[in-house]
């Protein structure tokens, strides 16, 4: 197979796998995040085959998913690139990409940091879909998946927390905001991930400013 044919057998791989996902992490999920590396690759030196395939596979098993273990997904990923006789040397980047590419992995300050050009461009895209429009439906989405609150003034955001505290937390979804999603503007790799992220991060901070307006009856 050529790089279009094995690209167009991941995404029907992906489709497949993700036919009954959580709706912000789902097939469209994963087609945003590929649609973004493609954008922010026209602007960096990269593999853009390693980013489509990375991007594609990024998310084929999130560990919230599957008991809180990492491994599901590189190890999906690996199987499905060995079915297809990719290189080795590709699908250990590949395996790479996945197992860096979490926000809960930067917590963790014992891991190893692993990191290429084409992970961070990737890293990029994925935290891109986190922030905006389309993290803040996301973030609800998966709160409601939970049953979490929506927001509680007793329950005070945590910031800083650790890996293992930040994997376990039950707290309402507005927390989100500022435990992970108000914080990815400044962790872009890319110059292009940084400017799409300046608007994006300005459209949640005016929806937290309307939404505790409305919380608190004011209008």
């Amino acid at each position: 197979m050529n790089k279009s044919e094995i690209i167009d057998q991941t995404i029907q791989f992906v489709k497949s796998t993700l036919e009954d996902a959580e709706g912000g992490h789902d097939w469209f999920h994963i087609e945003r995040v590929w649609k973004n590396a493609k954008h922010i690759s026209k602007n960096e030196n990269v593999d853009l085959f390693i980013v489509e395939l990375g991007a594609l596979l990024h998310d084929i098993a999130d560990a919230k998913f599957h008991n809180g273990d990492e491994t599901v997904g590189p190890k999906k990923a690996r199987s499905f690139l060995e079915s297809i006789h990719i290189n080795e040397s590709i699908i250990q980047h590949i395996e790479s990409i996945i197992i860096n590419i979490s926000f809960k992995n930067s917590l963790d300050s014992n891991s190893k940091k692993i990191t290429s050009k084409e992970l961070e461009v990737i890293q990029d895209a994925d935290r891109l879909d986190a922030i905006g429009a389309i993290g803040i439906a996301r973030a609800f989405n998966y709160g409601g998946f939970k049953n979490r609150e929506l927001y509680n003034p007793e329950i005070k955001p945590v910031i800083n927390q650790s890996k293992e505290a930040y994997k376990k937390s039950a707290a309402p979804t507005i927390n989100h905001f500022y435990e992970k999603l108000l914080l990815l503007k400044d962790k872009m790799n890319t110059k292009t991930g940084k400017q799409i992220a300046i608007e994006r991060h300005a459209f949640m901070e005016h929806y937290l400013k309307q939404f505790y307006k409305e919380w608190n009856g004011k209008g």
